[in-house]
């Protein structure tokens, strides 16, 4: 067999051999920031829905408890001689710029 012969029979194996170490270099660089990447949309999903049941759990307070808690403030107050000033209005701020229902 010729020199030339025996380089381009080890061409094939030596290109086969550093296709599969890049290809190991990059599973391990990219599998950790993949999984670092889903962590983080995860993490992102779950608070903003943290937020949005926040916001939902204040607006029923403030709409559905505090009328009642004023009417049995000022029920209370009569009963013991209190004046009170005028009860505050609920005020919603928007900083979202949506419209709820």
């Amino acid at each position: 067999m010729s020199q030339a012969q025996s380089k381009t029979a080890r061409s094939p194996m030596l290109f086969h051999v550093l296709t599969q170490a890049t290809a190991a270099r990059w599973l391990t660089t990219l599998l950790p920031v993949s999984v670092q990447f889903v962590l983080f949309l995860r993490w992102l999903h779950r608070r903003m829905r943290s937020d949005e049941i926040v916001a939902a759990c204040v607006r029923d307070i403030a709409l559905n408890h505090l009328p009642h808690i004023y009417t049995s403030l000022t029920a209370i107050s009569l009963k013991q001689g209190i004046a009170l000033h005028e009860l505050p209005m609920i005020h919603f701020v928007d900083l979202t710029g949506r419209r709820r229902p």
